[in-house]
């Protein structure tokens, strides 16, 4: 199947592809995978059973490479549900680009839940990106629940950089791992919502082993009428280091609720949190504005800043 245009912008807003690139890449279009190769290091596969998604295995050893994951919705009140497997193997260090975009024209709603699972062997080092975008017309719905459950192996280290970008109506996000000795988990989200567009993030991470570690970075905008939630829990079982950040703009009559939980079961673990929520502040619009800017892009500039 060719990917026309549309599919071709949609993949760019959530995985900056301007064609296909090299390598290992997926890329499945309302239900079907249109798009498939493994690369010498990186083998793509159908799951067995009677789940449909995608096994990436990504060989020991493999240095520097990336494999494309993304999923876009173009059929208008398209439901689609997908499992997918990541296994990077031991001492590898690649990136996973995922992302799901939709196109949504009619009046009825377009759903995509991808369920994750991430396992990051002993020593290996894991990106993760995963963008969410949506678009269409005024009455349509765009649905994305992410589902990922992440175990982060001994000594390996992973980071997860969740973003929304736009356009997406309704949204559960939900993440869990498992961190053993010496690993290291990294989870930064970035999250804007707009008119009467709901957001929940529940994250809950698991410090296992000695010397684990985790870290959640969450920068959020709440405009016009929209709802967030974000709650995020950190569980040391052991001598580990964890900690919690979030820090929200809201704007107009918009609504954010935040709840960092910290849960300490050994005496040596050292877990910490920050969450703040306000509006802009006058001084900068201010400055911006005497540089030249209209109040709007001032704004627009500020927003951009925040949520890189």
């Amino acid at each position: 199947m060719k990917l026309n245009n549309l599919d071709m912008d949609l993949l760019n807003s959530v995985a900056g592809m301007h064609g296909i690139p090299k390598g290992a890449v997926n890329i499945r279009r309302d239900g079907e995978a249109v798009i498939r190769q493994s690369s010498s290091n990186i083998i793509l596969s159908s799951l067995t059973g009677n789940k449909p998604g995608l096994k990436v295995e990504i060989k020991p050893g493999t240095r520097n490479e990336t494999v494309h994951v993304p999923v876009i919705l173009t059929q208008p009140g398209f439901q689609d549900k997908v499992y997918n497997t990541f296994i990077v193997g031991e001492d590898a260090d690649a990136t996973i680009i995922a992302g799901c975009g939709i196109h949504n024209n009619s009046h009825a709603s377009s759903r995509h839940d991808g369920i994750h699972e991430i396992i990051i062997r002993r020593g290996a080092r894991l990106k993760y990106i995963e963008k969410h975008y949506g678009e269409g017309g005024e009455k349509a719905q765009n649905i994305l629940n992410p589902t990922t459950i992440i175990t982060v192996e001994k000594g390996a280290v992973a980071e997860l950089e969740m973003v929304q970008i736009k356009g997406v109506d309704d949204t559960i996000r939900s993440t869990k791992a498992y961190v053993h000795e010496k690993g290291n988990l990294k989870i930064v989200e970035r999250l804007l919502t707009q008119g009467e567009q709901r957001a929940e993030s529940d994250i809950e991470i698991y410090i296992e082993g000695d010397g684990g570690a985790a870290q959640v970075l969450s920068r959020s905008v709440a405009q016009e009428n929209s709802y967030q939630l974000f709650r995020a829990a950190l569980i040391g079982k052991t001598a580990c280091l964890g900690h919690v950040e979030c820090d929200a703009i809201i704007m107009d009559n918009a609504r954010i609720k935040s709840i960092p939980e910290l849960m300490a079961e050994d005496a040596e673990a050292v877990l910490t949190h920050e969450a703040a929520i306000g509006k802009i502040a006058g001084e900068q619009l201010i400055k911006l504005m005497s540089l030249g800017l209209t109040e709007k892009e001032a704004v627009d500039a500020i927003l951009e800043g925040f949520l890189k």
